[in-house]
This record gives C-alpha cells, structure tokens and sequence, in this order.
C-alpha cells in the first residue's frame, strides 16, 4: 500500500520532515514512519514513490545492525507486534517501514562524509579548489576519487537549505572534544560501508549521517546510508568525469535539471516513468546491499 500522511496515528507529533514522520510514544520513545514521498532540491513532490517508505526503512535498519560494533543506535525494534500503547492495530499501515526507536538528544549539525567529487562539493571545488575550506589537489574531475574521504559538515535546518560549513565552524559550534568525535565516528561509518558495499558492486560517493546523545554516550540515529542520503553509484560503469549510473535520486534531480524547473515550489508533475524508474532503482540498491529479493 502507499503512504503519504499518518494522520491515522493518534499520539502527539514530535517532527514532521519531508519523508519521515516522528510521533512521541511516552517521554523517552518515539515512533519514526517513513512514508513514500519523495523530495528534490528541499521541495516535496505530490507523486509517490511506491514502496519507498519500506525500501528506506530496510536498508537503515540494515546499516544499523552491520554497524553496532562502530558505534550504538537508537533503535529499539521495528516488529510491528511489539510496539506499545496499541499500535499494533496499524499493523498493516506501518509494517516494514516503521521503527521504535529511543529518545536521543541530537547534534545540531548533519555530518557529510564525501568520498568522491560530486553534487554541491563539485561546486565548491570549481570556484575554490576547496570543500568546506578543505584544500584538495588541483585538476580533479567530476566523480574523481578523493585522496580520502573528508568530512565536511552543514547545519540543519528545518526551513529551507542546509549550508556547509567548515570544521572550525563546527568546532565553535559545539566544541573541539564533540566535534573531532563526530568526525571520526563519520569517517569511520563510511569507510566500513564503502568496503562492504564495493564488494556488492556500489560505490557510495558520499552520506549524511545524524547522531545524538543517549544516556551520555554518542550514538547514531535517524537514517542511515539510504538512497535519500548518500549517493549510490554502479561500480562496473564507474568512469571519473562525467555522471555516474546511480541507484538513488539522482536519476530524478537529472530528469528534474533536464526539464528546467526553477527548484521553487509548487513541484512539477512526475510522468509516471520517472516514478517507475525511480521505484527500481531504490529496490536494485536494496537488494544489492542487504542481498536480499524486495517482496
């Protein structure tokens, strides 16, 4: 079944994002849906892509597990049947793309690690042979190999872009101690993803991480390595200096930039193709990370 709203669920919201809504189960648990919408350049489409929400939910669930010995998360279980406060009764609605999941007190700041030269740190590098300040070498070309994965950081916010800043800001932000922890818990996530995920014929290019503080320890919460937070590319074609074949949304900012929508709302109407073709390639990442069939 699709998904768009879950006003079906009588608990007070705790968030409402683009994708996921969050609502409160008691005073230290909450209850994050992810539904089939789908967002480009921050602006929500009203075309759904179906089963997302599941594909999503399934991979984060995935790299949370693979990652335990990294660093702790905030799930608590996503089995349907052992959720509290009779919830169980929407077995049908959140089955697969819902988790129970603790209460954490999250980082102001969204922890990008880029492993390759795309998107908004192509950008960067053009204009300023850096990202984020990070000094790179010169006469790279699009989706080059960076020397090594850099960490490079944005705020989050809630209304309109996220923007990048550089490591000191981040620092100044929350604290040297805070901010060198976050860095390399990133670096650290990214590096046993990319090893596992190369073997399965996906590069990941870059991924946004979340984290926050349970009981005082760091953990990392929210979502994890999904096609709406990384950039999956195919290994076999992988070729520097052009866009690569991908397994995320890419496919749809292409089509978007090839149709010259000016990125302000209202969105434009998705062809049916476009949510096809979209559909399949978040299933082909799933099944080729998690190596299992999607049903």
């Amino acid at each position: 079944m699709l998904l768009k709203n879950t006003d079906f669920i009588d608990l007070p919201i705790f968030a409402k994002g683009k994708v996921r809504d969050v609502y409160e189960v008691g005073d230290d648990m909450l209850l994050m849906i992810v539904t089939d919408r789908i967002s480009a350049f921050d602006v929500v489409f009203e075309e759904l892509i179906p089963d997302k929400g599941r594909i999503l939910n399934k991979i984060s669930e995935f790299w949370f597990d693979y990652s335990k010995d990294i660093i702790g998360n905030h799930v608590v279980t996503s089995n349907v049947s052992e959720y509290p406060m009779g919830l169980d009764k929407y077995h049908e609605q959140l089955n697969g793309r819902s988790m129970l999941v603790k209460k954490v007190k999250m980082e102001n700041a969204e922890c990008i690690v880029r492993g390759y030269l795309e998107g908004s740190g192509l950008k960067d590098y053009k204009a300023t042979g850096s990202i984020c300040g990070i000094k790179l070498p010169e006469g790279l070309k699009q989706a080059d190999k960076l020397p090594e994965p850099i960490f490079t950081p944005s705020t989050k916010s809630n209304e309109g872009h996220d923007e990048n800043i550089t490591f000191e800001e981040l620092v100044n932000l929350i604290g040297r101690e805070r901010a060198n922890k976050l860095k390399d818990k990133s670096i650290a996530l990214y590096l046993a993803a990319a090893e596992y995920a190369e073997s399965k014929g996906i590069i990941i290019a870059d991924t946004k991480f979340e984290f926050g503080y349970l009981d005082g320890e760091l953990v990392i919460a929210d979502e994890m390595l999904t096609p709406d937070s990384s950039r999956f590319w195919q290994l076999d074609s992988y070729e520097p200096g052009r866009a690569q074949l991908s397994f995320d949304k890419q496919f749809l900012r292409e089509y978007l930039e090839g149709i010259e929508w000016d990125k302000n709302p209202p969105a434009p109407k998705l062809p049916d193709e476009v949510v096809q073709k979209t559909r399949a390639k978040y299933i082909e990442a799933y099944e080729r990370i998690t190596q299992k069939k999607f049903i």
